[in-house]
């Protein structure tokens, strides 16, 4: 079965740093593009990063350039997130998934780890 699994979420406070990993099983991870999904209480899904499977290229939506990174691990089928510069915006549950910026119907899903950036 496929499984993406997050973990490295928790609390921290205004300009600090988490990393964010998500573990997967149960496919070719290396052949996937991957992203990083976020969703704050009562708003919609908001894509944050990708990576493309074939390149390594990264793509940041405007509100976290700068202060994230996407980069993955191929051998130990890991897909990483680091933050820096936290900002209370940037609370949410963060979610890993197959795919591009446009989500299709294909994507496999993880369930997500939350994050909260308060003082």
């Amino acid at each position: 079965d496929v499984q993406l699994v997050e973990s490295g979420g928790g609390l921290v406070q205004p300009g600090g740093s988490l990393s964010l990993s998500c573990t997967a099983s149960g496919f070719t991870f290396g052949s996937y593009d991957m992203k990083w999904v976020r969703q704050a209480q009562g708003k919609g899904p908001e894509w944050v990063s990708s990576i493309d499977s074939a390149t390594g290229n990264t793509y940041y939506a405007d509100s976290v350039k700068g202060r994230f990174t996407i980069y993955r691990d191929n051998a130990k089928n890991t897909l990483y997130l680091q933050m820096n510069n936290l900002k209370p915006e940037d609370t949410a549950v963060y979610v890993c998934a197959t795919g591009g910026q446009i989500a299709t119907p294909q994507d496999y899903w993880g369930q997500g780890t939350h994050v909260t950036v308060s003082a």
